[in-house]
């Protein structure tokens, strides 16, 4: 299978491109194929005729994306725009990933598939914008919903937690924002088998299970036998640039109806952090 991936540098995309490493790969960074750009792209793509594009290059600074309102634009809404235009050219379908933040967070059970959308940010109301171009332009595709995600190819939460424990015996973290914590390398490899389907739909696929921001600290510490206070905070008490949703667990539905359950988030951290020093 001949497989191009947007954003194939970066935390998602290494992880994509090392679990398909059997496949043909072709790896694009902004570099060699700038995804905002119709023309290029078009171009690019009918040139290479991919049996799937795989879009993970995204603008994912969710506070930067408030002052950045034009560039979080192009690249989360006009990028996948112009993908699905250029994969409907060659017939070919189209992965592309999205996020929680598409939700406004006001819900008190995990959301599905189908829950009426409504962001609250910047960052998640580009990132609809890209999900619904993708719907309007073409019929071939997997969009996948998912949240909270860490790896070993980029900045993350947990890496920033052991960060702070090295120079400060406390810590605050947000307790009323809630979510499951996602290993890319398990995005990746569930990304592996929906490509080899023609299960064409939206998916919510996150580790199993959920926490706050307080309990994934309290968790990561525990594990790595650090001894740090950490302090529950409310969101309030540690405003940033742009609103969080509350509650952002995702209910796996659709990926549960022909796959298995993504494992605990407890037991893939567990494992990540035995690759951190």
């Amino acid at each position: 299978m001949k497989i191009l991936i947007t954003g194939a540098d970066g935390m998602l995309g290494t992880d994509v491109q090392e679990v398909l490493k059997d496949e043909e790969i072709i790896s694009t960074d902004v570099d060699t194929l700038d995804i905002t750009n119709k023309e290029q792209t078009i171009e690019t793509i009918k040139n290479l005729n991919p049996d799937i594009v795989i879009n993970t290059a995204a603008f994912t600074d969710v506070d930067g994306c408030e002052s950045n309102k034009d560039l979080a634009f192009k690249i989360n809404a006009i990028g996948p725009e112009n993908l699905a235009i250029a994969c409907k050219e060659i017939d070919s379908p189209l992965l592309h990933i999205s996020t929680d933040y598409i939700f406004n967070g006001q819900n008190d059970k995990p959301w599905v598939e189908t829950d009426k959308t409504g962001p609250i940010s910047v960052y998640g109301e580009t990132k609809l914008q890209g999900e619904l171009a993708i719907e309007k332009n073409l019929d071939k595709f997997f969009i996948i919903r998912t949240a909270w995600l860490y790896g070993l190819n980029g900045p993350s939460f947990p890496k920033t937690m052991l960060e702070l424990a090295k120079n400060n015996n406390e810590i605050s973290v947000v307790d009323d924002q809630v979510g499951s914590p996602t290993y890319t390398k398990d995005l990746a490899l569930a990304i592996s088998q929906l490509i080899k389907t023609d299960l064409y739909g939206i998916y919510h696929i996150t580790n199993s299970d959920y926490c706050s921001w307080y309990d994934y600290a309290k968790l990561i510490f525990k594990l790595k036998n650090i001894d740090v206070d950490v302090k529950p905070v409310t969101t309030e008490e540690f405003p940033r640039p742009a609103p969080r949703p509350k509650f952002s667990v995702l209910a796996n539905t659709n990926w549960e109806k022909n796959f298995k359950p993504l494992r605990s988030y407890k037991d893939a951290i567990a494992e990540f952090l035995n690759f951190l020093k």
